[in-house]
């Protein structure tokens, strides 16, 4: 088995053979692919210590109005990061300097201090652990989860290789903290 990685954020034509198999996160569309969760994550909102020196600390969402948030540029995202404030939940629109189609570059952005920004925990608990970057707006956020699955084209025929992988991260994510709030 030869293992050829693409890590983009851009969504890839399983069923068309374009990969054979396809990390993918949040609400999987009605199609004729199978699909195996191998776990999900909780997002956060956060920034680095640098960043927060230099700009102050939000203290609640609205105070994301002054301030550099770092953004995915997906079409399919929501209109802005959830929050909840007195028991009700709501959607923020925030802007900045810097959108991008990957995580690791909004990461990457944060711990370089240009900003704030709302990615999956498993991008950061690293970080989050060393000091790198610092969680906030934990008290307002509404611990939404977003489902992590393995995406391949199934049926009696599944190659060997592909139902090996497959089973591998199911193995590895599951008995793993990667995927933990």
């Amino acid at each position: 088995m030869t293992l050829e990685i693409d890590v983009s954020d851009q969504i890839r034509d399983v069923a068309s053979g374009q990969v054979d198999v396809a990390i993918r996160f949040g609400q999987l569309p009605d199609s004729g692919l199978h699909a195996r969760r191998l776990g999900d994550t909780g997002r956060v909102v956060l920034a680095s210590p640098e960043y927060l020196a230099k700009a102050g600390v939000p203290q609640t969402p609205a105070d994301l109005a002054r301030h550099n948030c770092l953004d995915f540029n997906f079409r399919r995202l929501e209109p802005g990061w959830p929050f909840r404030q007195n028991d009700e939940d709501f959607m923020l629109a925030v802007s900045g300097n810097v959108i991008a189609n990957n995580g690791e570059t909004l990461v990457e952005l944060a711990q370089q201090g240009i900003g704030i920004t709302r990615v999956g925990r498993f991008h950061v608990q690293q970080a989050l652990a060393s000091g790198q970057l610092v969680a906030l707006l934990e008290d307002y956020n509404p611990q939404d989860r977003e489902a992590i699955h393995a995406v391949f084209i199934g049926g009696k025929n599944v190659p060997a290789r592909i139902r090996v992988f497959v089973d591998y991260l199911v193995e590895k994510m599951t008995s793993s903290d990667d995927t933990a709030p």
